[in-house]
């Protein structure tokens, strides 16, 4: 049975769906504990990426509003099938409350920036960090336009992170991408 992850996604109900969602987001922070504690070596010099600092806000929240702003953008300019992931990101948050995509955002935006930034880009460069955060996002290699959007975002979240050397810079930035496409998604895209 080898059904495509589109097909399978609208087969299931929304509270497997928020299940499968959420287990997800937990299994990669499991990874990042294993990994961290076969990894890292100076705890002190790790947990120093992890200041709150104004930087959050001048840099994570506007680095994210771009982000948003130029991908609302590019769905304007470029034909809508290269941003067709065969309606699983519509799947996702058309029957969502905007609370949930916030929580859901949050944790994908800690989850996933803790083991690609504060992981894998800390020990092993922003290139190992960036082709792994594509390869997760398996579902969009079927579509050259949206691997490379991902990988190219990877990139710049790689960068932001290496020149302020916080992960929660990157964790605001990644919640602001996904929180505010995940609201836009709901209340303006009926087939993307």
């Amino acid at each position: 049975m080898n059904r495509k992850q589109s097909e399978i996604i609208k087969d299931i109900s929304d509270k497997e769906l928020s299940f499968h969602l959420y287990l997800t987001q937990v299994i990669l922070l499991v990874i990042s504990t294993i990994i961290g504690i076969f990894i890292i070596k100076d705890w002190t010099s790790f947990l120093n990426q992890f200041q709150f600092t104004p930087s959050i806000f001048t840099v994570g929240l506007c680095s994210g509003f771009v982000v948003v702003l130029l991908d609302l953008l590019l769905m304007r300019v470029v034909p809508k099938r290269y941003y067709d992931d065969g309606g699983v990101n519509e799947r996702i948050f058309k029957n969502r409350s905007v609370p949930s995509i916030v929580l859901l955002s949050a944790m994908i935006a800690v989850s996933e920036e803790l083991l690609f930034r504060g992981i894998l880009q800390y020990h092993f460069g922003i290139i190992i960090a960036s082709i792994i955060f594509a390869i997760i996002h398996f579902r969009y290699w079927a579509h050259w336009f949206l691997i490379i959007n991902v990988m190219v975002l990877s990139f710049v979240i790689g960068a932001i992170y290496h020149w302020t050397e916080n992960i929660w810079v990157t964790i605001m930035m990644h919640f602001i991408i996904d929180c505010f496409l995940g609201i836009y998604i709901k209340y303006t895209q009926k087939n993307l």
